[in-house]
């Protein structure tokens, strides 16, 4: 990047991948939320997977047994034990892209995860404790939803920690020719 705006953010990514507060991201499309939390996540130094999910791809019903996990049996078509995408990110960083796509009934079982640090399986009965630093974006006015009952206050300030607003390409223009460069030499 050439732009001032977007030099401060990375250097502000870098000084927060040294804090355990969650980071928000928030932006238009396309402005390069998704390797952000990437450039994050590399800053941490933590030794885990960076494991990204899309909120906006799964609904609420696939959503918990890929976010969580099951056991053999918890449910017809549960023929194995299944690692949640949670367990994958243990000790690395998850990525909540679109987190304002997610719905209120999942926003309240994520809340519990990133309050208590704990996740149990469908089927399961034991909790088990995870050590995950969790990055979110969205390109919702999330405050507003807030404000209109559609995302949860207390999630909202959860993931909120650290807040970045990603200027868009019309606001930083001198980019443009960074770009163009790369996508030409690809």
């Amino acid at each position: 990047t050439a732009s001032r705006i977007m030099q401060k953010i990375l250097t502000d990514l870098r000084l927060a991948a040294r804090t355990d507060l969650p980071v928000l991201l928030c932006g238009e499309t396309g402005t390069g939320k998704d390797l952000l939390a990437q450039y994050y996540h590399i800053h941490t130094g933590r030794k885990g997977r960076f494991v990204p999910v899309n909120c906006a791809a799964f609904p609420d019903t696939l959503l918990e047994s890929e976010l969580f996990g099951y056991r053999k049996g918890a449910f017809t078509g549960a023929d194995d034990d299944k690692d949640g995408l949670l367990h994958r990110a243990d000790g690395g960083t998850f990525f909540l892209d679109e987190i304002g796509e997610l719905s209120l009934v999942s926003q309240a079982k994520l809340l519990t995860v990133i309050e208590t640090c704990r996740t149990r399986r469908l089927g399961d009965t034991a909790e088990e404790a995870l050590d995950i630093r969790f990055i979110a974006a969205t390109n919702c006015d999330l405050e507003g939803m807030v404000a209109d009952g559609k995302f949860r206050r207390d999630l909202y300030y959860r993931l909120s920690g650290i807040t970045f607003t990603i200027p868009s390409l019309a606001e930083r223009p001198e980019d443009i020719p960074l770009l163009l460069a790369h996508f030409l030499q690809k």
